[in-house]
């Protein structure tokens, strides 16, 4: 008869318990599942634009979406980058300037953080930026800030409008 140490009999008894072979417990990973489900589900919409609600933007029938670039926010107060303060509108009025200094200077901090792609660098377009202003920001201080960015390298520039569903605004 063949001696089996103590340790080779418990292991023996361990492996004759687990003949059935590992299991999973389905409920917990149903549980993972769902709340990653979920998750996905609530941040996978449309690209949204940060704004204040104060903003009314104006009314276009273009079909094109926004896509997630820098967004400058000219409320009626303040000039924003990417929900920053950066400046207020009645500063940004006063000045005689085409160009807004303090704008100017986020503007290609932000564009130093970032590079390039080769394809918008090949064709001329510059950098993609997102313009949000309310429809009563006066045309002076939009073409302001359309100069600023372009002088920043951030030559794609799209103005955000509320989509209406066909017809004409």
């Amino acid at each position: 008869m063949k001696q089996t140490s103590r340790r080779a009999k418990r292991m023996e008894r361990a492996h004759k318990r687990n003949k059935g072979g590992a299991t999973l417990n389905l409920t917990a990973l149903m549980d993972i599942f769902t709340i990653l489900v979920f998750f996905l589900m609530f941040n996978q919409s449309d690209v949204r634009i940060e704004g204040s609600e104060e903003i009314r933007l104006p009314d276009s029938v273009a079909q094109n979406a926004p896509n997630e670039n820098l967004v400058v926010v000219v409320t009626k107060e303040v000039i924003m980058v990417q929900g920053r303060p950066i400046m207020t509108v009645a500063d940004a009025a006063a000045t005689q300037e085409e160009t807004l200094a303090p704008l100017l200077t986020e503007l290609q901090y932000m564009a130093a953080r970032t590079t390039l792609d080769p394809d918008l660098e090949a064709a001329g377009e510059g950098r993609p930026i997102n313009i949000v202003g309310d429809k009563d920001t006066p045309y002076q201080l939009l073409q302001k800030v359309m100069k600023t960015a372009s002088k920043a390298t951030f030559g794609n520039i799209s103005l955000a409008v509320n989509q209406l569903t066909g017809g004409t605004p």
